[in-house]
């Protein structure tokens, strides 16, 4: 019994969860290079102009910036149709491979020094995405958008998204003109916020062409021009957003930071509006949260690291280290953490 329980859990994908796979993949590729394209681009144009992390917005007149929006379009059309045949919390994580992407060529073509931690924490990232995704539940059947438009306007849903609106303003109007160009959480926030509303309408949006595409009619019902007018706003949103945030701040820090929180608040909307996890037991579960920390652990390293140079360690545990040497016993009162690191065997008698 226990045999065939696992063999039911593990049977393969369909052939929907593979082109949506393959799709995801791909547009992974294409948005990790566009960052460092539109990163390149909004250089350029912040040299000439007022930079986009001020309020400017010279990069529109950048032909390098059109050429990273437009790689980040294919790479959205392609993420746009795989929500179309396969579940959001199946296709979302893989977003991981844009954050090794984006980050190896920021190395190459930017300069911006990637440390061995900041590499542990890409690889972390990775891991904790592929036991999301081997754990993620089956698509759930739907015949119609009306049927997406009623799980959109569930009471529970509904709380969320108000949630998320009121969040939004907050940060917008709050936090961002006091703290937008020293914390990036400020822009990413308001990207991943709005960007889990942007998934659940696009993902309703394809599953409209699909059966539209086979013959059932969607483009009759007022329901999928609505889904279409949210995706539009929060696509503005959160482009404007995340310009901000590659200008001021360094993109192999924006990428993770803003796939993890994208990611997580993607699947909880996908949790609440679809019921993803009504279809799995409690060992599924927990190994996707398991898969949660993992990519978290990875983030913080990354963001910990993103200002070391080699032969240093993160600030944090320098900061552990001087801690216990204040109890070590030394006859050489100069001795600090990065000395030890260098000569662990300085107080050797």
């Amino acid at each position: 019994m226990a045999s065939h329980s696992w063999k039911d859990a593990y049977r393969g994908m369909s052939s929907d969860n593979i082109k949506g796979l393959v799709l995801a993949l791909s547009s992974s590729l294409f948005i990790g290079a566009s960052f460092i394209v539109k990163k390149k681009g909004l250089k350029k144009a912040g040299a000439s102009g007022v930079r986009a992390g001020v309020g400017g917005y010279s990069y529109l007149y950048e032909p390098l910036w059109w050429v990273g929006m437009i790689t980040m379009i294919v790479g959205e059309i392609a993420n746009f149709a795989a929500y179309a045949f396969a579940p959001a919390i199946l296709v979302t994580p893989l977003g991981a491979l844009s954050i090794i992407i984006s980050a190896v060529l920021a190395h190459i073509i930017l300069r911006e020094k990637l440390h061995i931690f900041g590499i542990l924490g890409c690889v972390l990232c990775v891991v904790g995405s592929t036991t999301i995704v081997l754990h993620a539940p089956p698509e759930r059947p739907i015949e119609s958008v009306t049927e997406v438009w009623d799980l959109a306007t569930e009471p529970a849903f509904v709380l969320y998204a108000a949630s998320v609106l009121i969040a939004v303003f907050i940060i917008v109007f709050h936090y961002i003109p006091s703290y937008g160009q020293t914390h990036i959480m400020c822009y990413i926030g308001v990207c991943s916020l709005v960007g889990s509303l942007s998934v659940m309408s696009v993902k309703a949006i394809g599953i409209a062409l699909k059966l539209t595409l086979s013959g059932m009619n969607q483009l009759v019902y007022p329901q999928t021009w609505a889904f279409t007018l949210i995706v539009l706003l929060c696509v503005i949103t959160q482009m404007n957003y995340l310009n901000k945030a590659l200008d001021t701040f360094n993109t192999a820090v924006v990428s993770p930071i803003y796939y993890v929180m994208f990611t997580s608040l993607t699947i909880l909307a996908s949790v609440i509006m679809f019921k993803d996890w009504d279809r799995q037991n409690p060992s599924q579960i927990i190994t996707e949260l398991c898969g949660f920390v993992t990519i978290l652990s990875g983030t913080f390293l990354l963001h910990k690291t993103k200002d070391m140079v080699d032969g240093t360690l993160p600030y944090f545990m320098i900061q552990y280290l001087n801690l216990l040497i204040v109890a070590r016993p030394t006859k050489d009162k100069c001795c600090t953490a990065l000395h030890i690191i260098k000569n662990p065997f300085c107080n050797k008698k």
